[in-house]
């Protein structure tokens, strides 16, 4: 059975984004329109869907990290910083926006809080992104048919 690392993040997010928001597991709160992803953005993301294509991303990261917390995720998502005439520098995303959508995934269940480390991918998570993944290779295997032995 294939798993979230075995799939291209192009083809498995788009499908974990829809599902979260189908059921409803996930919700951009007021605020969401306004805000920007990180110092290094001049401006709030233009995609409609934006925070449920963050929240399946942040639901995968986790997933690939094992334990992480809001802090390494914020580097993860994090961007250079134009200065002007200055050189480039590091800087970390929003770690509201990853705060919240970490804490809607808890409560939706699909992540769980580990010891005091950060959080961890339950077993329902998991079964969402292995059939995500499953439909995403499924899909993939149709135009490119050497990965159909995957399945």
């Amino acid at each position: 059975m294939p798993h979230a690392f075995d799939v291209p993040a192009s083809a498995l997010l788009p499908r974990v984004a829809a599902e979260l928001k189908a059921r409803e597991l996930v919700a951009p709160p007021e605020w969401a329109s306004h805000v920007k992803t990180g110092v290094s953005r001049q401006q709030a993301p233009t995609q409609p869907d934006w925070w449920y294509l963050r929240s399946a991303s942040v639901l995968r990261k986790i997933f690939l990290q094992g334990t992480t917390g809001v802090q390494r995720l914020s580097a993860e998502y994090g961007g250079r910083k134009d200065r002007g005439s200055a050189p480039y520098h590091a800087r970390t995303g929003s770690r509201a926006v990853l705060r919240e959508i970490v804490q809607q995934l808890e409560k939706s269940g699909l992540v769980k809080a580990h010891k005091n480390l950060g959080r961890r991918v339950s077993p329902a998570g998991l079964k969402l992104l292995d059939q995500a993944s499953r439909a995403a290779l499924t899909e993939l295997a149709k135009s490119r048919p050497e990965l159909a032995k995957y399945l």
